[in-house]
């Protein structure tokens, strides 16, 4: 059983409030790793694609070179980093206000 000023969880500080690093980290990766498969599975099942609907989300972003790629690899991890700095800050502030 943990208490409030001991570590509780790889995503916690030892105060138990969400740390941005370990979001950003871990929300940046999954969006990389879900975009590289996603391309992969656009090059396999061409007829099957979605890279419409990333071109209004990834600046930068055209049906398939290596430069596109990349941006597109970037701009993923990005967007995991922009979600943990918009909800970390949110979550540890609401969750402190309940707790009072």
């Amino acid at each position: 059983m943990t208490q409030d000023h001991e570590f509780a969880g790889p995503m916690k500080t030892k105060t138990g409030r969400l740390s941005i690093y370990a979001v950003g980290m871990r929300t940046g990766i999954f969006l990389a790793i879900s975009f590289v498969l996603c391309v992969g599975f656009g090059l396999i099942f061409p007829t099957m694609t979605m890279y419409q609907a990333w071109l209004p989300l990834l600046p930068g972003f055209a049906w398939i070179s290596l430069s596109s790629f990349v941006i597109g690899l970037v701009e993923s991890f990005a967007y995991g980093w922009f979600v943990a700095v918009l909800f970390v800050p949110l979550f540890n502030y609401f969750s402190e206000r309940a707790a009072k």
